[in-house]
């Protein structure tokens, strides 16, 4: 039997809000809204833990439009956002709900807008800002927000303020309300800074707890590749090309490599863009727009920047860096696969990260299948297919008589056969063999030894460079025979027993000698090649370090 789902019109919303909602094209509520909505109109103080499309904003933008006094034009109603994308969304969502509420006005505040011209709106009066705490908090400052009226305010997507370093301006504006208030704070993870929050600003508050079933792994393909850093570029052209991503995401950690990487890919000839923090609202907009619209082949982000980017038909995503945090890897490989479709992911990792990649497959609860990155002859193999297939398609489709006879001048004219111009015309299309690429080999350990690469550490304790104990070389060969710094190795102009051979040896002619030295480091002598230590003056023979 299915699950019974709630409609709006029985929910005991305004009127006016269920016609919008109606001409939007919503009928039922999502699990959010069917359980939150009830909740604040009670007048109780929610945590909301959902992650973005879940239709949080409809859970609480609605309440909050129904508590408005319209003709109060003071501000009762406040929502803050991690970013300015994701304030527009909500603002926009909310002007869409109130659409027949005519005397209810909603701005949106943020950074890199002339603040005047928010400052000109907010004099007009209006009843709901969304903003970000930052331009927030310089509006409170400017005492052109005023928090007397406030019935409602709400933390959206509060773990990433916590990220991105608002805690203090999250907690400066919520402890400067001075009047009684309904507090809401929704977030896709609870960690301890949040519930602190929660503890401090929030009274009796009502969980309530939705998971996203979209945000599920079960049908995307996850593969993982260990790539070194040098080479990550070409291995993510490479997978572009080898499974003819159309419009992918791609996930960097830093706005640089954003940059750096979609100017790289533009190089060789890939669609591509970048979207970060430091772009302006127009650029942002120009990027999202000819992404949408499939003008655009991949777009490079980084986390904060593409929350609240909701596109289908993603062919794949890619994670050029693994993620920061764990709980991003879900949220980044979310966005492909959906409406019941298939999707791919790929991380490029090095085996140093190796550790980070088991964290995610227990806290996801996922497998990310290593495999080998497809080689140049593999890679050129698959374009000729490809090539091949669509010209199997014109034949069939298409009437080429005209361009047969052109073939054929063209034979007599130059005396180049028609299957010598055929190959041309592949090479052409599909080019030369790309380059090879090295993945960094696996670590194997045998014998007691630590293999990665050339590089091997063994009984000896040495490292780097190749094999080294007590008669390999580290710079040059060494051992209880050979020099060291000048020719000088162990004590200086000391004497040791070598553990191997038992026989004693002197180095230099100076009779002095390093029990000052010896004291200093403890009273032991290291012996070359078996890695047990002697105590100068002593029988005391301890185990390796």
């Amino acid at each position: 039997m299915g699950e019974l789902l709630v409609r709006y019109e029985e929910s005991g919303i305004d009127e006016r809000i269920l016609r919008a909602v109606e001409e939007m094209g919503f009928v039922h509520m999502t699990p959010i809204q069917e359980k939150a909505i009830p909740v604040f109109l009670e007048g109780r103080d929610v945590i909301g833990q959902a992650q973005t499309g879940t239709g949080k904003t409809a859970a609480f933008g609605i309440p909050m439009l129904q508590k408005i006094d319209e003709e109060d034009r003071s501000l009762q109603g406040m929502i803050l956002c991690p970013t300015r994308e994701l304030a527009m969304q909500a603002a926009q969502q909310l002007r869409q709900f109130a659409k027949y509420m005519h005397n209810i006005r909603v701005l949106a505040v943020y950074g890199g807008q002339d603040i005047n011209r928010q400052i000109k709106a907010l004099k007009g009066g209006v009843q709901i800002i969304v903003g970000t705490p930052g331009r927030v908090m310089d509006h409170m400052r400017r005492h052109t927000i005023r928090l007397d009226n406030l019935k409602m305010v709400v933390l959206d997507e509060a773990d990433e303020m916590l990220n991105m370093g608002f805690r203090e301006d999250m907690e400066a504006i919520l402890g400067q309300i001075p009047c009684e208030h309904q507090t809401a704070l929704f977030s896709a993870t609870m960690p301890e800074p949040i519930l602190q929050i929660t503890d401090q600003f929030q009274t009796d508050a009502e969980m309530v707890k939705v998971v996203k079933k979209e945000l599920t792994v079960e049908r995307i393909r996850q593969y993982l590749y260990y790539i070194r850093r040098s080479d990550k570029e070409a291995a993510a052209a490479r997978l572009i090309e080898y499974y003819n991503l159309k419009r992918g995401l791609i996930f960097c950690n830093t706005k640089s490599m954003v940059d750096e990487l979609a100017e790289n890919l533009k190089n060789r000839g890939i669609a591509a863009e970048g979207l970060h923090g430091d772009l302006s609202q127009a650029q942002r907009d120009t990027v999202m727009n000819r992404f949408r619209s499939g003008n655009l082949q991949m777009l490079i982000a980084t986390d904060v920047a593409a929350r609240g980017i909701d596109v289908n038909d993603v062919d794949g995503v890619i994670n050029y860096d693994v993620p920061q945090d764990i709980e991003y890897y879900v949220h980044r490989i979310g966005r492909t696969g959906r409406a019941g479709k298939e999707g791919m992911s790929f991380t490029l990792a090095s085996r140093r990260e190796s550790f980070r990649i088991r964290e995610i497959e227990r806290v996801c609860k996922t497998k990310l299948e290593e495999k080998q990155l497809p080689s140049g002859e593999e890679v050129r193999q698959h374009k000729e297919a490809s090539v091949l297939q669509k010209i199997r398609e014109v034949m069939e489709e298409a009437n080429t008589a005209d361009c047969y006879r052109a073939v054929e001048r063209f034979e007599k004219e130059t005396g180049i056969s028609a299957i010598e111009l055929a190959a041309a015309f592949l090479y052409e299309q599909v080019g030369g063999e790309p380059e090879e690429i090295v993945e960094e080999p696996k670590v194997v350990r045998r014998d007691g030894e630590r293999r990665f690469g050339d590089r091997r550490r063994d009984g000896s304790g040495s490292r780097n460079g190749g094999r080294f104990g007590d008669r390999d070389q580290r710079g040059g060969r060494f051992n209880d025979r050979d020099q060291r710094n000048g020719g000088r190795f162990g004590e200086k102009n000391g004497s040791y027993r070598s553990e191997r051979d038992g026989r004693q040896r002197r180095f230099g002619n100076d009779s002095r000698r390093s029990d000052r030295r010896q004291a200093e480091n403890g009273g032991r002598r290291r012996t070359s090649g078996e890695g047990s230590y002697r105590a100068a003056g002593s029988g005391f023979k301890g185990e390796k370090r």
